[in-house]
């Protein structure tokens, strides 16, 4: 998965664990969120680097 879809997945697990009171699952939306947002930083940097090169 791409960053983006990390970050939109996690976003919704975060939801759904408020709205239940499952914590542990607000606790994982919240790493896949993070994960998610390094993920796409880390693809701007590989574009970044990859364009100036050309």
């Amino acid at each position: 998965m791409d960053g983006q879809s990390d970050q939109i997945k996690g976003s919704i697990k975060e939801a759904v664990g408020e709205a239940t009171g499952d914590r542990s699952l607000e606790r994982q939306g919240e790493r896949e969120q993070s994960q998610g947002a390094l993920k796409k930083a880390w693809g701007n940097i590989k574009d970044a680097f990859s364009g100036s090169k050309h």
